[in-house]
């Protein structure tokens, strides 16, 4: 079992240079995980590491150069071997594999010996320019590990449409994304892609619009005075697929994502599931931004996020069908946390 001592780089930087603040600072945490202080930056903290800052955004899955006081990001450590210690146990205890605990330390084969100094690096994760493509695990570390200026208080809930599964290979992801972004940006004349999150066919959901700028063009569009005022604390996800009822069947994976990350951000930021909290496109006037519910004859209104989207697109589908699975899902987690 992993005692988990360490002797983290930062310990060093304290005796060879004086007691900086960083370096202070460093020694704050007893995983890896360091928790931003008032006047840190990415470079003074990738310094007192010996990691590089593009390192630390790779790992953190961070989309600009900005952090914020209290933020924790995960980063490499020093480590001295205990008795029973396996490169096996270091790699699930510290978010790394095995291949990259061996390649950063030098070593040629799986045997470690006790009182020996490991370098052990967080895996990172899959970006793309501000896109950051994650598990269902991984988001939840993101999740609660960034800290954020927006107070977001509404999930919007949309289907693309297209593309659709047709156009998901397995594969392409951030061009999809990419091809999202192009489409809003040319043709809506919006400053990136609309949506912060996006779930895919194979479970995966990547962060697109950053959580502090809110969406843009998601109901309302023609007037944006009342746009804007909906979407203030508004944090919009678009899932991939066309969920009309003659269109795709979701598969279990996407599913599991949709529900499992709606969860995720309820507990974060405070929320309980209602038609407040978790809102379908469907139940806006796309003209006027007047929130019509079940009450659509007469006003333009997409069937988004699908007639068939758990269950259908109604109130009455989200209450009997949707919400109930989200705050299962959230007791669920709520348990593996405590």
């Amino acid at each position: 079992m992993i005692k988990r001592s360490f002797l983290l780089l930062s310990m060093v930087l304290l005796m060879l240079m004086h007691l900086t603040p960083v370096a202070v600072y460093a020694t704050n945490n007893p995983r890896n995980t360091y928790e931003v202080q008032p006047g840190d930056h990415l470079s003074g903290i990738a310094d007192t590491y010996q990691t590089s800052v593009e390192n630390l955004k790779q790992i953190n899955g961070l989309q600009s150069d900005t952090i914020l006081v209290g933020q924790k990001l995960r980063v490499p450590i020093m480590y001295e071997v205990e008795p029973g210690d396996t490169l096996w146990d270091l790699a699930q205890s510290f978010n790394s594999s095995v291949q990259s605990i061996k390649e950063t330390t030098g070593l040629t084969s799986n045997q470690l010996f006790v009182g020996q100094i490991v370098k052990i690096p967080p895996k990172k994760l899959s970006m793309q320019g501000q896109y950051v493509l994650m598990t269902r695990e991984d988001f939840k570390d993101w999740l609660f590990n960034h800290e954020f200026t927006r107070n977001i208080r509404t999930i919007q809930h949309h289907h693309t449409y297209q593309p659709s599964y047709q156009q998901f290979d397995g594969t392409n992801h951030f061009s999809l994304l990419k091809g999202m972004e192009e489409h809003h940006k040319t043709a809506m004349n919006w400053r990136t892609i609309s949506q912060q999150l996006t779930t895919f066919p194979d479970g995966t959901v990547a962060v697109g619009r950053p959580f502090d700028m809110p969406p843009e063009g998601s109901f309302g569009l023609n007037d944006e005075a009342i746009m804007h005022a909906i979407e203030a604390n508004a944090l919009a996800i678009e899932n991939v697929g066309d969920f009309d009822e003659d269109g795709n069947q979701m598969t279990a994976e996407q599913r599991e994502t949709i529900i499992t990350v709606t969860a995720l951000l309820m507990l974060r930021f405070g929320l309980v599931p209602s038609i407040d909290s978790i809102t379908y496109h469907h139940w806006w006037d796309i003209n006027t931004g007047e929130r019509v519910l079940d009450h659509g004859e007469g006003h333009a209104v997409k069937t988004c996020p699908g007639t068939a989207f758990f269950g259908g697109n109604s109130t009455t589908h989200a209450k009997s069908n949707f919400y109930p699975l989200v705050l299962q899902k959230m007791q669920e987690i709520r348990a593996t946390m405590q």
